[in-house]
C-alpha cells in the first residue's frame, strides 16, 4: 500500500506544472547524440547538446575506450582510496593539470559532484561564500551543503561584490570567505568577470572558485575562461566537467597540490564513491591530448557559433549577451516558449524550451547549442525554421 499523501502531492504537483508549462517532458534518443539525432524514428538537427566539439562520437576516444575495456574491463571495482585508483586516473589527473595550467587535479564522477565535493571540503559553517546571482545550481547545493553563510551578489556586478565582500571580512563574523562564479553562464552564454572577481579577491583575501562546465574545451583557446584571462595563478579552485566539451563523463577540480591532497582525503564523493570507468577516463584523456595537440575543434565551434547567432539577430530574434557559441531565444513566457520549441521539433529542429526553475520567471527561452560537428547545411536550415516559426508564433 501506498501512502495517500504521497500520491496526492504528486498527483497535484505534477499537474500545477503542466499548467504554468513547467513540466518538462524527457525524449529518447536512438542512437548517437551527434549533430543529427533520431527522435521517435524521425532525423532532428540538434540544437541541445553540450557536446560542443563533437568528441562524444570522435573514433579517436571510442578506440581507446574499447582498448581499455579490453585490458582494464568495465569498472574500476573500488573507491579511490581502497584499491580503485587505476593508472589510468593517474594520468588523466596530470593531464588535466598540465591542460589547466595548474600544479594538480583529482577527478570526480560527474560535474555535479564536483561542486558538492569540493566546496564542502573546505568552507563549513563558520564561513561565508560570495555566490553570483546566477551561479548554477550544483554550486547552490554544494554552498547549502557546506552549511556556510552563503550571500548572494548581484550577477556580475562587482561594485555589489564589493561592498558585500567588504561587509562580510570586516565583520569579524567568518574564518574564511569565498567567492564562486561560473565562468561561463550556461542559460545565457556570457562569460564571467574573472579580473574584477580577482582584484577584489586579492583585496579582501577572499578564495577563488571558478566552475567552469561550459568553458572547459570552449574559451581561452579551449583550456578554459581562466586561461581566456591569463589567470591560471591567481585562480584557487578551477572546477570543470568531462560531459561536456570533453564528450565523456565526470569532472575534475584544478589547483595547487595541497589543495588538491586535502581534497583526496576529506570530499566525500572522492572518499565513498566508485571511481570513474576505465573507459570513461582513458577517453577523456584521449580528449584532452586532441584539444592540447590541435585547435581546429575549437576554431571550428566558434565559427558555427557565430554563424547561428548572427543568422538569428537577423531575423530579429532576441538572443541576449551571449559571448559564447551558447545562443539563447528569449521568448519571455513560459508557455510560449514550450510551444516554440515544440513547433521547432516537428519542423525537425531540436532545440529545448529551457523554463522556471532553471531560469528567472518570465525569461523562458529556447537555447541553442552550435557544436563544431555541425555543417553550415544543417545551420542554414535551422535557422530558415527558426524564421518559419517565429514568424507564425508572431515571435518575430
Amino acid at each position: 500500500m501506498t501512502s495517500k499523501a504521497l500520491n496526492q502531492f504528486l498527483d497535484e504537483s505534477i499537474a500545477n506544472l503542466k499548467e504554468h508549462g513547467l513540466y518538462n517532458e524527457i525524449d529518447v534518443v536512438q542512437g548517437a547524440n551527434g549533430p543529427i539525432i533520431t527522435i521517435n524514428g524521425q532525423e532532428k538537427i540538434n540544437l541541445s547538446s553540450n557536446n560542443y566539439l563533437g568528441l562524444a562520437t570522435d573514433n579517436r576516444l571510442m578506440v581507446a575506450a574499447k582498448q581499455a575495456v579490453d585490458t582494464y574491463g568495465v569498472g574500476a571495482g573500488a573507491v579511490r582510496t581502497i584499491n580503485g585508483t587505476l593508472d589510468l586516473h593517474i594520468q588523466l589527473e596530470e593531464k588535466l593539470a598540465q591542460f589547466k595550467g595548474t600544479e594538480a587535479a583529482i577527478s570526480y564522477q560527474s560535474g555535479f559532484n564536483c561542486n558538492m565535493a569540493a566546496i564542502s571540503a573546505v568552507m563549513d559553517k563558520n564561513d561565508a561564500i560570495l555566490s553570483d546571482s546566477l551561479n548554477h545550481a550544483s554550486i547552490i547545493d554544494g554552498c547549502r551543503l557546506s552549511k556556510a553563510k552563503i550571500i548572494q551578489f548581484e550577477h556580475s556586478d562587482m561594485k555589489d561584490l564589493r561592498q558585500k565582500a567588504r561587509k562580510a571580512v570586516q565583520s569579524g563574523a567568518y574564518k574564511k570567505v569565498m567567492v564562486i562564479s561560473d565562468g561561463v553562464f550556461s542559460m545565457d552564454g556570457d562569460i564571467a568577470n574573472l579580473p574584477g572577481i580577482v582584484e577584489i579577491a586579492k583585496e579582501f583575501d577572499l578564495i577563488t572558485y571558478v566552475d567552469d562546465a561550459h568553458g572547459s574545451g570552449v574559451t581561452g583557446n579551449g583550456a578554459g575562461t581562466v586561461k581566456h584571462f591569463g589567470l591560471e595563478k591567481q585562480i584557487d579552485f578551477q572546477m570543470g566537467t568531462l560531459s561536456k566539451a570533453i564528450g565523456v563523463v565526470g569532472g575534475y577540480v584544478a589547483g595547487k597540490e595541497n589543495l588538491i591532497n586535502w581534497l583526496k582525503v576529506r570530499s566525500r564523493p572522492f572518499l565513498f564513491s566508485t571511481a570513474l570507468s576505465p573507459a570513461d577516463t582513458i577517453a577523456s584523456a584521449k580528449a584532452l591530448e586532441i584539444l592540447m595537440d590541435s585547435k581546429e575543434l575549437n576554431v571550428q565551434l566558434w565559427e558555427n557559433g557565430n554563424y547561428l547567432k548572427n543568422g538569428l539577430m537577423k531575423l530579429g530574434f532576441n538572443i541576449g549577451h551571449s559571448e559564447t557559441p551558447i545562443t539563447p531565444c528569449i521568448i519571455g513566457d513560459e508557455k510560449k516558449a514550450q510551444m516554440f520549441s515544440k513547433r521547432l521539433n516537428e519542423e525537425g529542429v531540436y532545440a529545448k524550451a529551457i523554463v522556471f526553475p532553471t531560469v528567472p520567471r518570465g525569461t523562458g527561452r529556447v537555447r541553442n547549442m552550435p557544436t563544431s560537428a555541425h555543417t553550415k547545411e544543417m545551420l542554414d536550415e535551422a535557422i530558415s525554421v527558426y524564421e518559419q516559426v517565429g514568424k507564425e508564433l508572431g515571435i518575430i
